[in-house]
């Protein structure tokens, strides 16, 4: 392991992850460049003072826009996407544009640029549902819609591009949970939270479907450990990074049991049992790598952001949902 300190582009760097992200990097000492659109709004402006901070407000598949933020670059963190599958399925095109058919030309432009270091958010929906108690990253890929089969047709153009020198790592996250700047109120965690705090009630549809979940500090925390870790360890890798496969019913709980056990839990039946469960003892047998927050700390932080006032009009203010949003400014 080493102690560099890198130049570092993070595209979608005004996301979910890249609000927790940008001041990590930042903290450990790194130059940072944001790729981004801006559009959940301005969750930078308390750092701006750190003069290790370049934001360039741009599009993904603007390649002038790209070349301009991998100025002196050695590193990239690609978070840039349309998130999940509602968001993708609002705009197909849309989503394939920015999730795909970009993501060759940022790597090769990546290379050009002197980028030594490439980490890819993929995600863990590209297994699909396996019936496997352990969900490894040997596992056929599956991938049940266009936005997991882009996902994990970007991995395979990654590996195509990997040459000597440029060391690629492909991480495939769960969801992640828990407060950040740029706040998301569409997943899992953050939804049941949302409501147990704001209506009382926690609708839960089916309930036995299993969902792996990881705090957004950790996810962050694993994009800053992996800029260390050597280049023989992690080239050419994937991982998978979780932490908890919990049911929807006992995720339901464990909100219940942070906001208060007056919190009603409401069940519906549905078809839809998909389950998905994922082991990260890869990450953690290899690379020792090992998330320290549980769900309910992600609870917990989230009731705090509610309380101090953070979260404004959190069931209807476009800016905490992807869709609302993206339709408010007819993202094309």
């Amino acid at each position: 392991m080493s102690e560099r300190t890198w130049n570092i582009l993070v595209t979608g760097g005004a996301g979910y992850v890249g609000s927790a992200l940008i001041p990590k990097l930042l903290a450990a000492g790194h130059r940072v460049t944001v790729l981004d659109l801006y559009i959940y709004g301005d969750v930078h402006a308390p750092l701006r003072p750190n003069p290790k901070l370049i934001e360039v407000k741009g599009d993904l598949r603007d390649p002038a826009a790209v070349a301009r933020a991998l100025e002196g670059c050695d590193a990239v963190i690609h978070l840039a996407c349309i998130s999940n599958d509602p968001s993708f399925d609002l705009d197909p095109a849309l989503g394939r544009s920015i999730n795909f058919d970009c993501f060759r030309p940022l790597v090769q432009a990546a290379k050009q640029a002197g980028v030594e270091r490439f980490i890819y958010a993929s995600s863990s929906s590209v297994y699909g549902i396996k019936e496997e108690e352990n969900v490894t990253e040997d596992l056929q890929l599956d991938p049940l819609t266009d936005y997991s089969r882009f996902k994990a047709l970007c991995e395979q153009v990654l590996e195509e591009e990997r040459v000597p020198g440029f060391t690629t790592l492909t991480i495939r996250p769960a969801t992640v949970c828990g407060y950040a700047p740029r706040l998301r109120l569409d997943l899992s965690v953050n939804i049941l939270t949302n409501h147990a705090i704001n209506n009382g009630r926690i609708k839960v549809f089916g309930g036995s479907q299993k969902r792996p979940n990881i705090h957004i500090d950790d996810m962050a925390d694993l994009y800053v450990q992996a800029l260390q870790w050597d280049s023989e360890a992690i080239d050419g890798r994937v991982y998978n990074a979780g932490y908890e496969n919990h049911t929807i019913m006992d995720i339901a709980g464990m909100v219940r049991s942070v906001v208060g056990t007056d919190v009603e839990i409401e069940v519906t039946p549905t078809d839809d049992l998909r389950s998905y469960h994922i082991s990260s003892d890869k990450i953690a047998r290899e690379l020792g790598f090992r998330p320290k927050r549980t769900i309910a700390d992600a609870v917990q932080g989230l009731k705090a952001a509610f309380e101090a006032g953070k979260v404004p009009d959190s069931m209807d203010e476009p800016r905490w949902f992807n869709i609302k949003m993206m339709q408010r400014i007819g993202l094309r």
